[in-house]
């Protein structure tokens, strides 16, 4: 087993636990973020739930990250319930779940949620989270419309608790180990399949999940492709390609995303210049991040990408930790869709992540990580060392 992650001691006790839980005031303030929701939609029961590890909303509120079907039922001075799959996930389930009674839904885990709802006497019901349609038709033919409270869900999670920090900085940790081991073991003759393996392989053992690890392999003097593809190939790395990277490794459900690029041999002039203005934009970009930050100011920030003759084709910033949340922004070349109505808020962590391309969208690079917003400015969640890096 390799070098474990960089963690201080406070960090490094949470990690070390055999199964690490959040704090009784933390628990409690996520229900009672829930309840004010439920007030303000005039829902008297709420279901959150999960199904086939979507849906971050389970693992939130009562720390069973989901892994193939949970609905659990909530409301005022009533007691959490959760009813779940499978048999043999139930033991778990009554292990991590945090003040919330555990059934095995036994194959039928929406019709014992209805029924208990029925002998509670619920009225208004709203969901967060993962319903399909088929299930959702079930509820609402027992209680009428459905209120779907899932954007009021993104808005809980857009600003972090500082417990929640906490775990994502050790997210933050686990997935820098991936980058240190591209570096000291990418070679060419390997194929993406295999990076992928050498990233798993250094945070597997210290507790890290695979979220993602995208991979670009394309030769620098006749490039085809600009952006890291989503499903490794078995193309094996040659001298003169450059390799684009992004990875995410999770502490259970809390995330790092770290994104550099690598090349085989020396960099051409182009590559050099793509990054550069790649490392240019993210030192822009995270120079204006800050409590009350604007999306325009974001996006002219980004603009030297433009000055400089390219654009992006990956999102520029996403907002990121319990799902791929607003501000999601492109650049002015490149929107993301219509500009969010919003500003930054102080605990937002967010993905700077400046993909940047020729205008033939063939030769591209990407760089970049998550950070905080803070009061004043932002602040690095990763270790990594930033660069261009050399792998032969």
């Amino acid at each position: 087993m390799g070098e474990g992650p960089r963690l201080d001691a406070r960090l490094a006790a949470i990690h070390a636990a055999e199964y690490p839980r959040f704090s009784d005031a933390e628990m409690e303030r996520r229900r009672a973020a829930l309840l004010r929701v439920m007030e303000e939609a005039g829902v008297d029961h709420l279901l959150v739930c999960g199904e086939q590890r979507a849906g971050s909303g389970v693992g939130w509120l009562t720390g069973w990250p989901t892994t193939t079907e949970a609905y659990v039922i909530v409301a005022p001075r009533e007691p959490q319930l959760m009813y779940m799959e499978w048999y043999n996930h139930w033991p778990l389930a009554k292990l991590l779940a945090r003040s919330t009674e555990v059934r095995w839904g036994a194959h039928r885990g929406i019709e014992q949620t209805i029924a208990e709802l029925e002998s509670r006497g619920a009225k208004h019901i709203g969901f967060m989270g993962p319903l399909g349609y088929a299930r959702a038709k079930k509820i609402e033919a027992v209680f009428g419309t459905l209120a779907d409270l899932n954007r009021q869900y993104v808005r809980l999670r857009l600003v972090k608790s500082p417990e929640e920090i906490d775990w994502m900085r050790i997210g933050a940790a686990l997935t820098d180990l991936a980058i240190d081991a591209l570096r000291r073991e990418a070679r060419p003759g390997m194929s993406e399949r295999e990076l992928g393996a050498i990233c798993e392989a250094a945070y597997h053992p210290h507790g890290g999940v695979t979220f993602i690890h995208y991979f670009l392999a394309t030769p620098m003097a006749d490039p085809q492709y600009c952006v890291p593809r989503q499903i490794a190939s078995n193309r094996k790395l040659r001298a003169g390609d450059v390799i684009a990277t992004e990875i995410t490794a999770q502490f259970f459900e809390y995330p790092g995303q770290v994104l550099r690029t690598f090349t085989v041999g020396e960099p051409t002039p182009l590559f050099r210049r793509l990054h550069e203005t790649a490392e240019a934009a993210f030192d822009a970009v995270t120079g204006v991040i800050r409590q009350g930050t604007t999306m325009d100011q974001i996006l002219d920030a980004a603009g030297l990408i433009e000055e400089a003759g390219f654009s992006v084709y990956d999102d520029l910033v996403h907002g990121f930790g319990g799902g791929y949340f607003p501000p999601v922004l492109g650049s002015r070349s490149r929107p993301a869709g219509p500009l969010p109505d919003m500003t930054l808020q102080a605990g937002m962590t967010c993905v700077v992540q400046p993909n940047v391309i020729t205008p033939d969208q063939k030769a591209g690079v990407q760089v970049g990580e998550l950070v905080l917003v803070t009061e004043r400015g932002f602040e690095r969640m990763h270790g990594a060392e930033r660069g261009l890096f050399r792998l032969d």
